[in-house]
This record gives structure tokens, C-alpha cells and sequence, in this order.
């Protein structure tokens, strides 16, 4: 068989210790993988928004200075001021939150933004109103959002800044312009402006918050397809390490089939009744492991099959329930035939080392316990669902399914089974899913498209 099943005890022991107890060390690495790009991505939208903030803050103080002293525009410098102080200590706050070792939602990004236009609406109420020049900043607020938060903080944003823009209208400080009248804005132009920015902010929210989300598509594509590089080349290595381990098993395991079989002929076995049972269960189980052995060697290419090996859909789950239950005396199981057509399969042990692993793993969930494996065939897939009636996956256990050395049974070095489970369905085209039963219980679904199993024509 080609792939071992990696919940068992045969596999566990023939791992060295050092390989084995590094199995928690890798589980985390690999979940750090996964959540690391979250944590990189809000740190960076933090800096991004406090280097902002300095150009801001700069702007505005030289846009003030310019105005008061060298336009002779009068001021009211001290409110402007501290207000700008306001937006520093603020900024420097924000720099010292980035240098915690914490995630940064989008919350948080959001609160910085709502500061930015909280400052901005000041300065503005100080500076003219809608009237001042500089009221399309607020294009700028919306802008940033549209690309670094979800959907709720995008339009949140931009209709605070709406509202912003319709109380300066009415609320604010006309600038002291000592060559020109002061005429109020017309009605007609408020709307129109107010109209305008409405339009902007809503094509500026839907669009660029699309292209934001396709690039998080992406992003999140490109860590899942490093991600399965990783766990791929964990599997090379254990095949790698499961072939040479394969290689040093066979002179033992041969050495003992010799010793069982003269045994056999002693006359002391001949004579005692448990004795004859305890030799025969011995040459069975040494019969599973050289058994395991060889399917090791053949899917490393040591051995190989002149052609693929076909067979019906009804007769490979037949012959893959007595094998397995050939190992496994006594234990029941309840088979739900497959209805529909009996097609033809490839009869691949790739696929049997995955149903055997999901059907130990309910084994060991619940010894002794019934396991029900049932088959559906449809038009374009396979359905595979095991189910035991033992208490359930954990729920950490859930989130993390699929992942190396996710197990239930405190030994290290454990819980491979369904990680090759995942990847052998993955390899076929198909998914594995896993969930508790109300019932109680746990029940895997195991889904592959027929096309990946049924033999192809050959012209």
C-alpha cells in the first residue's frame, strides 16, 4: 500500500524519536505559515497610515504658516495648532501600538481614519468650510479605507464624510479675505458639491474596494498554494524516511517468518491448543507488516505493476472491507452498499490507504464501537462518509483538520492520518470534510470525482 497508515503503531515505532518529537514543532510552524501574511498585512497598514499621517501633518503646518503669514490671511492659529498637536500625540500613540507583538484589526484601522477625519473637519470649520479649497481631502480618507478595510468600515467612512461635508456647509469660520467679498456659496452650488462627492466616494468605495478584494484573493491563493508546498514536501520526506525505514524491515521481518515457521513444525506448538492460537496470530500480524512493507516498496517504484489494476465499484469496497477486517477480527462495521450504477473503477491503493486510515482513525476514536461506512456513486462523484460513535473531534481539532500532527491520542509524532487522507483526496481532484454529529460521534465525508478514478479509453 502506498501510503501507511500514520495513526497506527507500526508507523509511530519505526519513526526515530527525534523525528517524532519535532511533530508539535512542525504543527505550529505550520500554522504560524498560515497566520502570519494576517498579521504582516495590519502592521503594515499601520505604518502606512502613521507615514501618512506625518505628510499630513507637515502639510497642514506649512499650508497654515503660508496662509497666515505669508498670504496675510487671518487665522485662528492657536485652535489650528493644537489641533494639529491632538494629531501628533495621536500619531505617536499609533507608533507605539505597532510595536507590540499584537494583530491590528481592521477596528483599529478604522478608529485612525475616523481621528484623520475628525482633524481634517476641524481644521476645515476653522478655515472657511466647504468653501476651502482643501475640502476634497476627504476623497482621500474614503480612498484609504476602500483599500485596507472590509465593506462595513468602507461605506461607514464614507458617509461620515458626508455628513462632515453637509455640516460645514452650515457650520463654520469664513476666512478673513481682505480683497474679496464675502459672498456665500449659493445653494444650488452646495448641492451640486455635496452631490458630486456623494457620486466620487460611492464609485471610489465599489471599485477600488473590488480591486482590493481581488488582490486579498490573490494573496490568499498564493499563501494557501505555500502552504501545500510546505505540507508536499513534508510528505516527500516521510515517504523518503517510510522507504528506508521499508528497506531496514525486511531482513528482520524475514528472519522472523523463518523462526515462526520452525516453530510451527515443534512439537511443543503441536500439543498446546493456545500456544497453536498465539504462533497463528504471530505469522498474521507478521504477515500485515511485510504486507505493509511491500506496499511501501511499490509506491516508492521498487516493485511495479505491468498495468493498472480495474475492477467494479461494488467489488473494490467488497475486497477492501475484508482486507481491512481481516487484520481487525471481531470488530464491526455496517456497510452501506453503493447505489447505482456498478461502474468500473482503477482499483488504486492510494485511495484504499485512505479509507483505511479514516477507518482506523474511527477505530481508535471508539474501540469496539460500530463504524458505519456508507458509499454513495452519482453521475460525477464519489462519496465516501465514515462515521463512528465515538466523542467527536475537539473543536481545535476541527479548525486544523487536514493539517501534520493534529491528533486526539496525546502521543507525539501522531495524527499524519488524516493529513494524508486530505492529500491523497486533493491528488484525486476531490475534498475531505470532517464534523460532529448531533447524534454524537464524528463523521467523515470524503468526496472525488469520477473522472480522476474511472480507467480512460485508450485510442
Amino acid at each position: 500500500m502506498p501510503l501507511l497508515n500514520t495513526d497506527s503503531t507500526e508507523f509511530s515505532a519505526s519513526l526515530p524519536s527525534s523525528v517524532l518529537g519535532r511533530g508539535e514543532d512542525i504543527s505550529e510552524r505550520l500554522r504560524e505559515i498560515g497566520q502570519a501574511p494576517v498579521r504582516l498585512a495590519g502592521s503594515k497598514n499601520l505604518l502606512q497610515l502613521i507615514q501618512m499621517r506625518w505628510l499630513a501633518v507637515a502639510g497642514q503646518l506649512v499650508t497654515i504658516l503660508v496662509v497666515h503669514l505669508m498670504l496675510d490671511i487671518d487665522l485662528p492659529i492657536s485652535e489650528m495648532l493644537t489641533l494639529l498637536g491632538v494629531l501628533v500625540l495621536f500619531n505617536l500613540a499609533s507608533y507605539w501600538r505597532c510595536s507590540l507583538a499584537l494583530p491590528v484589526g481592521d477596528a483599529e484601522l478604522f478608529v485612525g481614519l475616523l481621528v484623520d477625519v475628525a482633524v481634517l473637519t476641524g481644521q476645515l470649520y476653522y478655515a472657511g468650510g466647504i468653501g476651502n479649497p482643501f475640502i476634497d481631502l476627504y476623497l482621500l480618507q474614503v480612498a484609504v479605507g476602500s483599500v485596507l478595510l472590509k465593506p462595513r468600515y468602507r461605506w461607514s467612512i464614507a458617509v461620515i464624510t458626508s455628513l462632515c461635508i453637509l455640516a460645514l456647509t452650515r457650520w463654520h469660520q469664513p476666512l478673513g479675505l481682505a480683497n474679496l467679498p464675502d459672498r456665500a456659496l449659493s445653494n444650488e452650488y452646495v448641492g451640486g458639491l455635496l452631490l458630486c462627492f456623494m457620486l466620487n466616494a460611492t464609485l471610489v468605495v465599489l471599485f477600488i474596494g473590488r480591486i482590493g478584494s481581488n488582490l486579498r484573493q490573490r494573496d490568499a491563493r498564493l499563501a494557501d498554494l505555500r502552504q501545500r508546498a510546505v505540507e508536499e514536501e513534508h510528505i516527500v520526506r516521510m515517504g523518503l524516511l517510510a522507504t528506508g525505514a521499508a528497506h531496514e524491515l525486511g531482513t528482520p521481518l524475514a528472519t522472523l517468518s523463518v523462526i515462526l515457521g520452525d516453530w510451527a513444525r515443534m512439537a511443543p506448538f503441536a500439543v498446546e491448543p493456545e500456544l497453536r492460537l498465539e504462533l497463528e496470530e504471530m505469522q498474521l500480524q507478521l504477515k500485515r507488516c511485510k504486507s505493509i512493507v511491500s506496499g511501501i516498496l511499490l509506491s516508492a517504484g521498487e516493485a511495479r505493476a505491468e498495468t493498472p489494476e480495474a475492477c467494479t465499484l461494488h467489488d473494490f469496497f467488497d475486497d477492501l472491507l475484508v482486507e481491512w477486517q481481516s487484520s481487525r477480527p471481531g470488530q464491526p462495521i455496517s456497510y452501506e452498499r453503493p447505489s447505482g450504477p456498478d461502474v468500473l473503477i482503477i482499483s488504486d491503493t492510494a485511495l484504499k490507504q485512505m479509507i483505511g486510515n479514516v477507518l482506523d482513525n474511527a477505530l481508535e476514536a471508539a474501540p469496539g464501537g460500530e463504524i458505519t461506512l456508507g458509499v454513495q456513486c452519482t453521475e460525477d462523484d464519489l462519496e465516501i462518509v465514515v462515521r463512528d460513535a465515538g466523542p467527536g473531534f475537539a473543536p481545535e481539532m476541527l479548525e486544523h483538520v487536514g493539517k501534520p500532527y493534529q491528533s486526539s491520542k496525546n502521543h507525539p509524532g501522531r495524527g499524519l492520518g488524516l493529513f494524508l487522507a486530505v492529500n491523497v483526496a486533493r491528488t484525486l481532484g476531490g475534498r475531505l470534510e470532517a464534523r460532529n454529529r448531533p447524534a454524537g460521534g464524528a463523521e467523515v465525508k470524503i468526496t472525488l470525482p469520477l473522472a480522476a478514478l474511472v480507467p480512460h479509453r485508450q485510442d
